[in-house]
C-alpha cells in the first residue's frame, strides 16, 4: 500500500535508487527504505574515456591529448588543493568545463569566419 491505496505492481518492472554518500547537499536514504533495495557496488568511472568521448564530440582533434591532460589535472587539483566545500572537481564540473572549451571553440570558429567574409 502506498498512502493507503493499493497499488499494483508490475513484476518485470524494477526500482533503483543511486546514492552518492557524502555528496554537497545530499541526505543519507534512512535505515529503513535502504532495507527495501538490494545493494550493488559500482566501479569509478573512466574519467580519461568519458573526457575523450566528450571532446571528440565537440569538435577537437587532439581529444586523446587533451583528455590526458585534463583529467590529471582535475586529479592534480582534488589532490593537493586544500579540502574546501566550495572546490568540486568531480565528473560534473569536469564535464563541465568541457562543454565550455567546445562552446569557445564553436564561438571562435565562428569570429574567424565572421572576420573572413
Amino acid at each position: 500500500t502506498l498512502f493507503r491505496s493499493t497499488v499494483k505492481i508490475n513484476p518485470t518492472m524494477g526500482i533503483f535508487v543511486t546514492m552518492n554518500p557524502g555528496y554537497a547537499g545530499r541526505s543519507n536514504l534512512p535505515d529503513n527504505l535502504k532495507q527495501l533495495f538490494r545493494t550493488m557496488a559500482m566501479i569509478k568511472p573512466d574519467r580519461e574515456l568519458i573526457a575523450q568521448v566528450m571532446l571528440y564530440s565537440q569538435g577537437f582533434r587532439t581529444a586523446e591529448r587533451l583528455a590526458g591532460k585534463i583529467v590529471s589535472l582535475f586529479e592534480l587539483c582534488h589532490d593537493q588543493l586544500s579540502n574546501q566545500p566550495h572546490y568540486d572537481f568531480g565528473l560534473r564540473a569536469l564535464k563541465s568545463v568541457l562543454v565550455s572549451a567546445g562552446n569557445l571553440k564553436r564561438q571562435a570558429r565562428l569570429s574567424i569566419n565572421n572576420n573572413n567574409s
